[in-house]
């Protein structure tokens, strides 16, 4: 029988294996897995991996014939690097010695898997719901004015001075809250851009 030409990436819970055999009839495949050897037959042609260099999962384990190779996945029973597919290394859930025995538990975690649908609701909801602490211009005029309450409440005298001295002399337009600039000068009048000042008499 002809060996077929074959390769292999791994991670650390599978072995992905690819054997090309070009328009492999799916009904002619025999794939066989046990727990240190895996075999593939298809007609004259046959691959026999053993002894596998670790132990793997019957069960877990499948393949898929493509038309122009068959793409076998070896779940692994414990997880980590193989380095190579056949291997007499001695297998870790074989061995009796009790530094191996803790690690066992280890073969039921699973990487966390990123939550695409809760940060897409996290990044809509931050987009939605932003109060008035955060963003002052959420409700409108009377949030603004409740904003600026807000600081004129807390403020010291130099700067609820500075804050009444620009509002009143810019005629609403600029709102100082540094008094060391504003007592120099009488605060100019800035209307906003595309905006001219006129002022009623």
């Amino acid at each position: 029988m002809a060996t077929i030409r074959h390769e292999f990436y791994e991670s650390d819970e599978k072995v992905t294996l690819s054997i090309f055999d070009r328009g492999a009839d799916p009904a002619q495949v025999s794939v066989k897995f046990e727990p240190r050897k895996f075999s593939y037959t298809h007609g004259e042609k046959s691959l026999v991996l053993e002894p596998l260099k670790g132990q793997i999962d019957p069960n877990t384990s499948e393949f898929t014939v493509g038309k122009v190779k068959v793409e076998v996945r070896l779940a692994k029973m414990a997880p980590g690097r193989w380095g190579t597919l056949v291997g007499d290394s001695p297998d870790p859930l074989a061995a009796p010695t009790p530094s191996v025995v803790p690690s066992a538990p280890t073969t039921t975690v699973k990487k966390p898997r990123k939550n695409w649908e809760g940060i897409t609701t996290e990044i809509l909801g931050t987009d939605k719901e932003k109060t008035s602490d955060e963003d002052p211009n959420v409700g409108g005029d009377s949030t603004l004015n409740g904003f600026f309450q807000k600081i004129f409440a807390d403020a010291d005298e130099d700067t609820k001075r500075a804050m009444m001295k620009s509002y009143q002399e810019s005629g609403g337009t600029t709102l100082s809250t540094n008094w060391d600039e504003v007592k120099k000068a009488p605060v100019e009048v800035k209307p906003p851009a595309g905006s001219e000042w006129k002022k009623w008499n």
